[in-house]
């Protein structure tokens, strides 16, 4: 994801960051304008997508041998998930399919959330649920928006730690806003050089409310062998302990504000950016989504769902699709025919 084409003040409709703080942030973000384009997301793939392009490039034929209607997983038989949980009455999952879109919107290549005015977004939103709708009838669909508040920095900053936090009104401004149309949210963490027990704290206030959720994106986890690497300059790994962190602390948050389960996504689309993933411990106060992250074409990215998901079970699945990077992209019926159906889908 590319950085840039920040806006110089950041109106919110009714609630507005500070000019002073807002040109703070842009900033930042300016300064570090490039560090993502030339790091994993523009050519994000997994380890099996490197396999396969080494593959393609001895054999043009293997690539096109895989067709763009082929929806059938490997043969092998998938290990059962090391814990299985019973999800509760009042659980979001797995009775809905929750469609999302995702982005910061002080920057139009992060994603939705940022490339269009709110009332086209929305609108567009709308359309996507509507169309998974009608791809799986037997299953309703829940919209959503995915809004990443800790993002991954190409420079320290004042801090160290290679991550800008958005600010408390702007998080509030687009809560509200879910709110008020009926959706849920997704706060969306990069941790940088950070950590996830770190980043975790200032959200507790907005994780208390219903319909906020959490989402962690290891590739920006600069730990466990990528100590002191800039971000965007190796793919990053999370642990299945900092994982289990974000879940206890979840469960805690739903236990004592007696609010229903929470969702915690997990992006991925390498073996190695999330390690032990069999210890990864879903309870009944939380569901866990593995969400199947990275561009390119179809018979790469089922590949890659059927080596990360399918055949490495932690709960859900979920899919992320790129309106402009995919190529071509998926169709709502063949995502839906994926084996295991993922239940939670990101438009970028």
């Amino acid at each position: 994801m590319i950085l840039t084409a920040l806006l110089a003040a950041v109106s919110l409709g009714s609630t507005s960051i500070s000019t002073a703080r807002a040109s703070s942030i842009d900033a930042a973000f300016l300064a570090t304008a490039s560090f993502q384009a030339t790091a994993q997301k523009p050519a994000k793939t997994s380890d099996s997508t490197r396999s396969h392009k080494a593959r393609a490039k001895k054999s043009s034929k293997a690539s096109r041998s895989h067709s763009a209607a082929d929806t059938v997983p490997s043969r092998k038989v998938p290990p059962q998930p090391a814990f299985t949980v019973a999800p509760l009455p009042n659980s979001l999952l797995p009775k809905n399919r929750i469609v999302v879109y995702y982005g910061n919107p002080l920057s139009k290549k992060m994603g939705v959330l940022g490339e269009y005015p709110e009332s086209v977004m929305l609108a567009k939103l709308q359309q996507e649920v509507h169309n998974f709708q009608v791809a799986d009838p037997a299953t309703p669909v829940k919209p959503g928006l995915h809004l990443i508040v800790s993002v991954a920095q190409g420079s320290p900053g004042k801090n160290g730690m290679y991550r800008l936090r958005m600010t408390d009104s702007l998080i509030d401004h687009w809560c509200k806003l879910a709110e008020s149309k009926g959706y849920i949210i997704f706060l969306d963490v990069q941790v940088g050089h950070s950590t996830v027990q770190s980043e975790l704290q200032p959200l507790i206030p907005y994780l208390k409310r219903p319909y906020v959720h959490l989402a962690l994106d290891p590739e920006f986890s600069m730990h466990h062998g990528s100590e002191g690497v800039v971000p965007g300059r190796k793919v990053g790994v999370m642990d299945a302990a900092e994982i289990n962190y974000a879940i206890k602390t979840l469960a805690d948050i739903v236990k004592q504000n007696n609010l229903p389960p929470k969702v915690l996504v997990i992006h991925r689309y390498t073996q190695k950016m999330v390690t032990n993933y069999r210890e990864i411990r879903p309870v009944p106060e939380v569901q866990v989504v593995m969400n199947m992250d990275g561009f390119g074409p179809p018979w790469l990215k089922r590949d890659s769902y059927d080596a990360y998901e399918r055949m490495q079970p932690v709960q859900y699945t979920g899919f992320k699709l790129f309106y402009k990077n995919d190529k071509p992209m998926l169709t709502r019926e063949e995502v839906v025919k994926l084996k295991p159906s993922p239940l939670f889908i990101t438009f970028q």
